[in-house]
């Protein structure tokens, strides 16, 4: 159903993607620093699984329509800028000390790790643009089944960045728990959350759609 020669190339465009730090991958290390391991995994997961939808949306072709409806791109871009600043206003806001059930181990909740995760990456329009202008690049019209050869080159993406950013939230979840056994260092980590989804926030309203 692909072509060999492209879907190699592919490969190595999305490894170098996966494992170029990124607002997923920044939101990942977050979420793992505020819940530990488990946190970080099920964001990355979360984030995965809104990566399908995306995947899914452009083979069918619907990613193109915020090619065509430019408001419906600013619409999701304010929204999901909206909902970091409301994860960094509770990252801000967290007083909770180390292993009161509350924070450290506990964190966000797993559930509630994995659903930030997931809707943090499906109000980003920028994803949407992206799987547009990258995933047809190794597509070969001449061997047919265009839709089949996107969804292909979008779950395999989506198997990648699970790996690596499930990694990634291990490391950064393992490491909060030992600084965590701190108070004064528990906070830190807190309000380094919270600068993080303020950043990413103010990344997606402040640059425009290429």
């Amino acid at each position: 159903m692909v072509d060999m020669t492209l879907y190699t190339a592919f490969l190595v465009a999305a490894f170098a993607l996966c494992v170029t730090p990124g607002p997923d991958m920044l939101f990942i290390v977050a979420m793992g620093g505020r819940g530990g391991p488990a946190a970080g995994v099920m964001a990355a997961v979360g984030v995965a699984c809104a990566m399908l939808v995306h995947a899914v949306a452009a083979a069918l072709g619907l990613s193109a329509l915020f090619t065509a409806l430019p408001t419906l791109y600013h619409v999701l871009r304010w929204a999901g800028a909206a909902y970091l600043l409301y994860l960094a206003v509770k990252a801000f806001r967290d007083r909770s000390a180390p292993g009161d059930g509350t924070a450290g181990t506990a964190g966000p909740g797993l559930r509630r790790a994995f659903w930030q995760g997931a809707i943090t990456n499906l109000l980003n329009p920028k994803v949407i643009l992206f799987n547009v202008a990258f995933l047809p690049q190794f597509v070969d019209p001449s061997l047919g089944h265009v839709q089949g050869q996107l969804l292909v080159l979008g779950v395999t993406l989506v198997v990648m960045g699970l790996l690596w950013d499930g990694g990634v939230g291990v490391a950064s979840g393992r490491l909060s728990l030992l600084l965590r056994r701190s108070a004064r260092v528990n906070r830190w980590l807190n309000i380094v959350s919270g600068t993080v989804f303020t950043g990413l926030a103010v990344r997606l309203v402040a640059t425009s759609p290429k």
